[in-house]
């Protein structure tokens, strides 16, 4: 399996490319601001060629080029519903302070093609087979996709592309719109802590970890308690 990506020029939010091997079709997760020249040759450089973009949520730097990469080739975006008003509107995500910096000089469409996620949901696409699990606390319709992780680049039993749930060392922030810290701690207690150790964390900024490594150190982790009972 293939596993790659690239931070964005702005706010360096991490663009990522999903595939079952080079010269594949592949899935393109969170294209943020100012990305589409490297996406261009990371897709070149690899032979691969996008089958769907999936969002973590609807945040403008995990969203922006969403329009232009599904619109190029016909295919669909997906989202959940909770944040797909944010692919038409992108203010409705921002803080005051971002609103005023952008000051509706921004030209947003959302995508032709929109399919909404639902929590539990299995997507079998390009060959992959991607668990959605909903994660609100970021944002009302944040969420972590779960695949496979044998023959990547990690060796890993399970890869959790966590967009702004969960960070190295830190998690995404509660005070935007639609953001909740008492639901975001249920959602670290109900969907991440309950993750294997060896699970590989592709955080939506910074650098790649583990939930091993998270539920020893990282601050926001280490007094939860895993709810029982969750299957995975």
């Amino acid at each position: 399996m293939l596993v790659t990506g690239f931070p964005a020029d702005a706010f360096g939010t991490n663009c990522y490319l999903v595939a079952v091997g080079e010269g594949e079709q592949c899935l393109v997760v969170d294209p943020g601001i100012g990305v589409l020249d490297r996406l261009e040759e990371t897709l070149a450089k690899h032979r691969l060629h996008p089958a769907a973009v999936l969002l973590t949520h609807g945040h403008l730097d995990h969203t922006f080029s969403v329009a232009p990469v599904c619109g190029a080739r016909g295919i669909t975006a997906y989202v959940h519903p909770a944040d797909r008003e944010m692919l038409a509107d992108p203010s409705k995500g921002l803080s005051a302070d971002l609103t005023s910096l952008f000051g509706g000089r921004l030209q947003y469409t959302e995508p032709d093609d929109v399919a909404e996620l639902t929590d539990g949901a299995v997507l079998s696409i390009a060959g992959l087979e991607i668990t959605v699990d909903h994660a609100p606390g970021h944002t009302g319709g944040s969420v972590l996709f779960r695949l496979p992780g044998a023959g990547s680049s990690w060796a890993a039993e399970q890869i959790c592309l966590s967009g702004d749930v969960l960070f190295a060392g830190s998690i995404g922030r509660t005070d935007l719109p639609g953001g909740s810290t008492p639901t975001m701690m249920t959602s670290l207690r109900d969907k991440i802590l309950p993750l294997a150790d060896d699970t590989v964390v592709l955080p939506g900024h910074g650098p790649s970890t583990t939930i091993g490594r998270e539920r020893a150190s990282n601050p926001y982790l280490r007094d939860l308690t895993a709810a029982p009972g969750r299957g995975l």
